[in-house]
């Protein structure tokens, strides 16, 4: 699967790394920890990471900035983004070849090559796995510290389902480096006393019906109370996961222009079918999609519960 990947990488001198809008670690982790094994191993090479910036997950590292000349005869690497519309800055299309590098079902096939493997917990994994056929991209502390986050980051801290075996062993790979995983963990898990309020509204507001699918609603009005930014209120989707009986849940968030996120989450119950429907998508048990009204978000739980029945 990964031999073109692996001939694109050595064949050019500029490559060109995105990944995903409203980047997780995984997005970020992903996308720094490929760019810091092709710098490592290829120091005459041109690499660079563009993106918006997530100040949240700045400890992870910065974003580059560069001109649209820079595109001109350069590999462009997509990572952690299932489709087009999600990729941040439009400039991938610019570059010379386009490799889509994914976890998420292939529903678009976009890029001259496409290296997606849906059996992994993160594209983080996906790129120790890289790793692993390319003996060029030795493992650095830094690179490490990167895959690291972006795994535990979609593996909910190795809870989720998608954590296997292979997710372990290539974990382990990258704990031989000896970073500093406690830092790590400091880092993306403390919060600011505004979203500590936060957490405490949502588990006093969040709804559930049936026993079995719980929504919570945060308009922009509850977000600007609370200091929060629609994209810090993200880090709450799991907050009430635990609950006894609970299947699927669904955490709305309206952001500054009036679109409302919506965070679809499931302890088994298949629901990116529902995402897609609203023109989104994502795994069979995490998914999220956009819509435009209150409403739309009723008929969404609606579509929960009857998932559920």
């Amino acid at each position: 699967m990964f031999e073109q990947m692996i001939s694109a990488i050595k064949e050019y001198t500029t490559i060109v790394i995105h990944r995903h809008v409203r980047p997780d670690p995984d997005a970020l982790g992903s996308q720094l920890g490929l760019k810091a094994l092709i710098q490592a191993a290829y120091p005459e090479k041109n690499v660079y990471a563009v993106g918006e910036e997530e100040v949240s997950l700045h400890f992870l590292g910065r974003m580059d900035v560069i001109t649209d000349d820079v595109y001109k005869d350069a590999l462009v690497i997509v990572c952690d983004t299932a489709n087009t519309a999600r990729i941040s800055d439009e400039r991938f299309r610019l570059g010379a070849r386009l490799i889509k590098f994914d976890h998420h079902p292939n529903e678009e096939p976009y890029g001259d090559v496409l290296c997606v493997d849906t059996s992994v917990s993160s594209t983080s994994e996906l790129v120790v796995a890289l790793a692993e056929h390319m003996p060029e991209l030795t493992m650095t502390k830094e690179a490490s510290l990167l895959l690291y986050g972006g795994i535990v980051g979609d593996t909910g801290r190795f809870r989720f389902r998608n954590t296997t075996a292979g997710t372990m062993r290539r974990t382990a790979l990258l704990l031989e480096t000896g970073f500093d995983s406690q830092r790590f963990y400091r880092r993306l898990y403390e919060r600011s006393i505004h979203m500590i309020r936060l957490e405490g509204y949502v588990l006093q507001h969040f709804e559930v019906i049936d026993g079995k699918v719980g929504f919570m609603r945060l308009s922009a009005e509850i977000l600007k109370r609370f200091e929060v930014t629609a994209n810090e209120s993200s880090l709450l989707v799991n907050c009430f996961a635990d609950l006894s009986g609970l299947q699927v849940w669904v955490f709305f968030v309206e952001e500054a222009n009036g679109t409302i996120r919506c965070r679809l989450r499931s302890q088994g119950v298949v629901i990116n079918n529902v995402a897609q429907a609203y023109g989104g998508g994502g795994h069979p048990v995490a998914a999220g999609a956009s819509v435009n009204s209150w409403e739309e978000t009723e008929e969404m739980v609606a579509a929960l519960i009857a998932a559920c029945s």
